[in-house]
């Protein structure tokens, strides 16, 4: 599996990719934020608010310009993602409503997913004229309505919501709670819609199983019957997995980044692993501490990372060295291509 970075412009990286036919699965992208700030880092600190030192690079394009500037670089992303492929888009509040007027036009408005807000940092105390700022956004959609890799992360529960969630207790001391065993529609075909033990669905709905299914339930004592002969599935909680996922994300900032605005590693863990599948490609064209590609690499994704900033360089390459990670350059890349 050949990793690829490219070192300058990312549209014209990009363009370099699409030449080539090669299509990528996963996008996560980090852009500038339109802050109109000069980021600096020297060897001791590389946060926003105390670095000082080297320039790691200038976020300084604002108004139509940034957005002109990030509109060609979507739609060049788009060009060369796989037909079921996802991007995340990581952006600042302030630009989030911006961005999101540009994915849609890019990508379709059918084809966002979520609005993720995703906590980035302790409350803070500041004396100001506005509530307190933790978190920022991530826009997520996907190529197609219809066909898209999701293997979403289930989290653990806490004993409160252990409790909460699965209310009931059996004879046994293991706590369940119960779901309907019908849902909305009318089914004019097929067994669903049909009677099951002499019943029907209730008047509007099917039954969520087919009647040899429902019988399989009962015999294995999942199917709880209420005293007036309603019959609702029976789920343990000791055979949870876990909860799924919200649109609600903690994962805060390292507290001694490589580079500025470095994002945390678990939550790219946890992207990657939800949208895309072993030895699929991971395209971060602002690669930046390279903390995308990192986590690509080790879960066993190949990475196309991208940015033209000597110290993202500098940075993303000691990072991956470390970790025994070897890639080639896109343009070497692409010149071998041409010469099959």
């Amino acid at each position: 599996m050949e990793h690829l970075f490219h070192t300058g412009d990312n549209l014209d990286g990009l363009e370099m990719v699409r030449e080539h036919g090669m299509r990528v699965d996963l996008v996560y992208i980090d852009p500038p934020f339109a802050t109109n700030t000069e980021f600096l880092m020297d060897s001791d600190r590389a946060n926003t608010v105390s670095a000082s030192g080297k320039l790691a690079y200038a976020d300084t394009l604002k108004g139509g310009d940034y957005l002109e500037q990030l509109r060609l670089r979507l739609e060049a992303i788009r060009s060369v993602m796989a037909a079921d492929g996802s991007i995340y888009v990581h952006i600042d509040v302030k630009m989030e409503h911006h961005v999101r007027l540009l994915m849609d036009a890019v990508f379709g408005e059918r084809n966002f997913r979520n609005s993720i807000t995703r906590i980035k940092c302790n409350p803070k105390n500041f004396s100001r004229l506005s509530y307190g700022n933790i978190k920022d956004t991530i826009l997520f959609y996907s190529v197609s309505p219809y066909r898209i890799k999701w293997h979403p992360q289930e989290e653990p529960m806490t004993g409160d919501e252990a409790e909460s969630r699965y209310p009931l207790v059996d004879g046994e001391g293991r706590r369940y709670t119960t779901t309907p065993l019908h849902a909305p529609g009318v089914t004019r075909k097929g067994a669903t819609g049909g009677h099951w033990r002499g019943m029907p669905p209730p008047a509007g709905r099917h039954w969520r199983y087919p009647p040899d299914k429902l019988d399989e339930l009962d015999e294995a004592g999942l199917i709880a019957w209420s005293s007036t002969g309603n019959p609702r599935k029976i789920i343990y909680a000791d055979q949870s997995s876990g909860k799924l996922p919200q649109d609600v994300w903690v994962y805060k900032d390292p507290q001694r980044p490589s580079y500025p605005t470095q994002k945390n590693s678990a939550m790219l863990e946890r992207i990657v692993l939800t949208s895309s599948e072993p030895g699929d490609t991971v395209l971060d064209c602002y690669a930046g501490s390279g903390a995308t590609l990192l986590e690509a690499a080790r879960l066993g994704r190949r990475f196309i990372g991208m940015d033209d900033a000597p110290a993202a360089r500098e940075v993303a390459e000691r990072r991956l060295r470390a970790e025994g990670v070897q890639w080639e350059e896109l343009a070497s890349s692409v010149v071998q291509l041409s010469e099959l």
